[in-house]
């Protein structure tokens, strides 16, 4: 169980949060004062600090300064309201991995509280600090991700031995799954610029109207809604790397000023008239070809030979069978880790399986298919019946892609095994077709019900039907 120290002198924060992390499985200890939180730093050991901005014994940027003297490594978040915003930014330069604002949002503490925790453990395993307890495994990319040692990876890592110490900008190509951002997240990590911030922005999950504000960032007042400043992800990465997920999804004008920045690398947020100079190294990642993009008025042309200096090709799980089961231990470990299971191996017919199956989800899906497996077995290795059903049906599902189109002969069979059989039929269909609608709604079960036009219990008893 990780390990987190609130600090605040408002008694009510201190308790939300402490009853709200411990809910979701930290250990939490509270202090109201900045003294009172040193010293628990000594006592309690925690993996990660969040601290109120104003205390009143003590400011951010002091309580920030005397926690690095103690723990270097140890990450902090700075709680903050919208006013100080720019303080805080300022605070991240200092070392805060990153900042909340008030009001506090559920969603958003325990994401950026996963992020830091990952950030500090991809850190923490680039630096050859004495104060290690353990050597990180040796090919770790991050928490979730390994570099695997087959020849396909051999070759990926050669590339990216090469790039990561130039400044170049990098295109980062690879089918979706197959582990972009953690490349990004490498080349970063074995750069000059591995002290700096590391700030990633997926293209695609963000409206086209707030594009623009995300990227460059907005002055209060500048359009309808932006009731505060808001620094952009440009400038919370100087210094370092910005990561643009997706980054073909960007709006056509949006690209326009794109292009004003990589080149003169200078900003104004919206609503701003101030140039403000940023030095931030630039990696893109997409899942389909730039400049096929660009010939179809998607993607400009001079952005793609701006972005292209050097380009990588992550390759699809597919592809590397040599590290499939060396993958499928390290998620096995880290899934035992994180709940607190004891699970060895997995069973020869499981291995069977994962060596065969085209893993179109890549380590997304392994890693998702591994937490499911391991939740579910009862032994003490995996079994093939913890499996999904699309796994362990794969070759029959490649040959029939839709179960309607299978053919009974019209010899040998008696009217009742053709019933049994169409019945078979009709069961899987449903079961693709629910599994297909609750990956296109992100398994919003509301939505998803609504699309099959059923209601929400029938949803959940179909989905316990065929132990969904």
């Amino acid at each position: 169980m990780q390990k987190i120290l609130v600090i605040d002198d408002d008694t009510d924060i201190c308790m939300l949060l402490r009853r709200f992390l411990t809910k979701n499985g930290y250990e939490v200890a509270i202090s109201k004062s900045g003294n009172g939180g040193l010293v628990l730093l000594d006592e309690f050991h925690p993996d990660l600090v969040m601290t109120d901005f104003r205390l009143g014994d003590m400011t951010g940027a002091t309580i920030l300064q005397k926690i690095h003297e103690k723990k270097p490594q140890l990450p902090v978040l700075i709680i903050t309201g919208y006013s100080d915003i720019k303080t805080a930014v300022n605070v991240m330069k200092m070392g805060a991995v990153d900042y909340i604002t008030k009001p506090l949002f559920p969603d958003e503490i325990l994401v950026t509280i996963q992020n830091a925790l990952q950030k500090a453990t991809q850190i923490s395993s680039t630096l050859p600090s004495k104060s290690k307890t353990a050597s990180p495994k040796k090919g770790l990319i991050q928490k979730d991700h390994i570099a695997g040692s087959g020849q396909e990876s051999k070759n990926l890592f050669r590339q990216l031995d090469l790039v990561a110490p130039t400044n170049y900008s990098v295109i980062i190509y690879g089918e979706s799954g197959s582990g972009k951002e953690s490349i990004a997240q490498e080349i970063h990590a074995r750069s000059k610029r591995a002290n700096g911030p590391f700030v990633a922005m997926d293209c695609g999950a963000i409206s086209k109207e707030l594009a623009a504000s995300e990227l460059f960032g907005h002055e209060k007042g500048s359009f309808t809604g932006a009731i505060n400043q808001k620094i952009g992800h440009f400038e919370m990465a100087n210094g370092g790397t910005l990561f643009l997920d997706e980054v073909a999804n960007l709006p056509y004008d949006v690209q326009v000023s794109l292009l004003r920045v990589v080149q003169e690398r200078t900003l104004r947020r919206i609503g701003g008239t101030k140039e403000i100079s940023v030095d931030v190294r630039i990696i893109v990642a997409s899942n389909e070809r730039l400049l096929e993009a660009s010939r179809k008025g998607k993607f400009r042309e001079d952005l793609y030979h701006r972005f292209n200096e050097f380009s990588i090709e992550v390759p699809p799980l597919r592809q590397r069978k040599s590290d499939i089961m060396e993958f499928a231990r390290f998620f096995l470990a880290q899934t035992n880790e994180e709940l607190d299971k004891n699970i060895t191996t997995f069973a020869p017919e499981v291995e069977e399986v994962f060596k065969t199956y085209g893993w179109p989800g890549n380590l997304r899906e392994m890693r998702n298919v591994i937490k499911r497996a391991t939740l579910l077995s009862e032994k003490d290795y995996i079994e093939a019946k913890s499996l999904p059903f699309e796994l362990m049906n794969h070759e029959r599902l490649l040959v029939f892609e839709n179960p309607y189109e299978q053919r009974i002969p019209e010899n040998n069979y008696s009217d009742s095994a053709q019933q049994l059989n169409l019945k078979s039929v009709a069961s899987d269909a449903e079961y693709e077709t629910i599994l297909q609608v609750l990956k296109q709604v992100n398994y919003n079960k509301s939505k998803a019900a609504k699309l099959l036009g059923i209601d929400r219990k029938t949803l959940y008893n179909k989905m316990n039907n065929y132990n969904m």
